[in-house]
């Protein structure tokens, strides 16, 4: 009974926080926008090239491609802007530039949607850090964990009805449309921003130091971090793990499983229903679990599951261990979130955050590069076992994070003085 009681006054303090209402709420609108977008643009871009691959996958690469280049920028300069305010600006430059595309397209250039999606994407690099800065700043340490399970399970509820909902709009209104609605949910979510506190007011006589010194301190604070290094070690085997086994999905279906590639549908189906499970799960169990279990629980039932895959030749078992692999995708999203957000200083949480997204993104693409040469003479069974092989190691890295404690270390912390010493002189 006094544990139900504790439970209900737990989820009342999470709740009762107004930056957790106000964040999820804007998320809903910006997933919203962005599913729409995706799909409506995918959907006319194919239309338009006659289902033309080189236009599809350029897409993709305007899509990726910013989160290479300018996820390190982005997070150096969520720290030197105000937060709120950033995101404020990013959602309305977004809104703003599809109804300039909006407008192209009316005037006959309909090869300008590639540059919204480029934008967009550019943009992100800019809202996301500035997002977890703030979830630095107004939630509670024992709230953070529960509020990334909150924040990846809203999303993952998205990545089952968005597709659905985007495909509906945009066959059922056209681009026009489509377009139209996602710059009206991209203003909605600023909107919803401007009920967040205001930003932080720096210290009257601070000087900020260059931005290239700032980016450097970045990653020097990384590096002086001990959880943060394992971290980021972690962090980059897991990228070449997924990787390598990035593009074969559908050689396991149509090789390995010797099925019609039209079965590829039920992986999909049942990667994306799994980790809708998994989110609510984590959301359930993050008060009770360290962040370093979470992370290593995912990482290693990813290991086993991805072997399972590779060596199964009956469909069902194939299921079953896809299922087990989207299932724990959340507990490796949160637990990363959660040790990016209990071991890091807030005025370095951008920098952080963007410093670890090329480490993964590079480390996929490259394996990626290389997987569809590779699998031309090694077999797919080995491909995913040492995709496996690579789930194991950095399990075994995150497991050195065990018998450390998560908190702002206090050679990095005194690094964060430092630097905030020296902008004031």
């Amino acid at each position: 009974m006094v544990q139900r009681v504790k439970r209900f006054l737990s989820a009342s303090d999470f709740f009762g926080n107004k930056f957790i209402r106000v964040i999820l709420i804007s998320s809903l609108f910006l997933q919203i926008g962005v599913w729409m977008r995706n799909f409506a643009i995918l959907l006319f871009v194919m239309e338009m090239t006659n289902n033309d691959t080189v236009a599809v996958s350029m897409l993709y690469v305007a899509e990726f491609a910013p989160i290479l280049i300018f996820s390190v920028i982005g997070g150096t300069f969520a720290d030197r802007w105000k937060p709120k305010k950033t995101m404020i600006y990013c959602d309305l430059l977004s809104a703003l530039s599809l109804l300039a595309i909006l407008a192209a397209l009316l005037l006959g250039s309909w090869k300008a949607i590639f540059f919204t999606t480029l934008l967009s994407a550019v943009l992100s690099q800019f809202s996301q850090p500035s997002g977890m800065k703030l979830f630095k700043q107004h939630v509670p340490e024992e709230h953070i964990q529960t509020g990334m399970a909150m924040y990846q399970t809203l999303t993952s509820v998205f990545v089952v009805i968005g597709p659905v909902f985007g495909t509906f709009v945009y066959s059922a209104y056209g681009i026009n449309v489509s377009l139209a609605l996602v710059a009206v949910a991209f203003v909605l979510s600023a909107v919803t921003l401007t009920l967040l506190p205001p930003d932080k007011l720096g210290k009257i006589g601070d000087k900020r130091e260059s931005f290239w010194f700032e980016l450097r301190g970045g990653f020097t604070y990384v590096l002086q971090n001990p959880a943060l290094r394992l971290l980021g070690i972690a962090f980059g085997l897991g990228g070449l793990a997924v990787g390598i086994i990035q593009p074969l999905g559908i050689f396991i279906v149509v090789d390995q499983l010797q099925l019609d590639k039209e079965y590829y549908q039920w992986f999909a189906s049942t990667n994306v229903v799994a980790t809708v499970a998994g989110g609510l799960l984590v959301v359930g169990i993050s008060k009770l679990v360290p962040s370093q279990k979470i992370l290593a629980i995912g990482n290693l039932f990813s290991a086993f599951s991805v072997i399972g895959i590779g060596f199964s030749t009956y469909l069902s078992l194939s299921l079953a261990m896809q299922f087990i692999r989207g299932f724990v995708l959340p507990f490796i999203q949160v637990g990363i979130n959660s040790i990016v957000m209990k071991t890091t200083d807030e005025a370095y949480v951008g920098r952080v955050n963007g410093a670890f997204g090329p480490i993964f993104m590079g480390s996929m693409v490259l394996m990626t590069m290389v997987s569809g040469w590779l699998s031309t003479f090694l077999p797919l069974a080995f491909m995913y076992l040492c995709s496996g092989i690579l789930f194991v190691v950095s399990t075994a890295v995150i497991s050195l994070m065990f018998r450390l404690k998560l908190q702002i270390n206090p050679i990095a912390e005194s690094t964060s003085n430092n630097q905030q010493t020296s902008q004031s002189m």
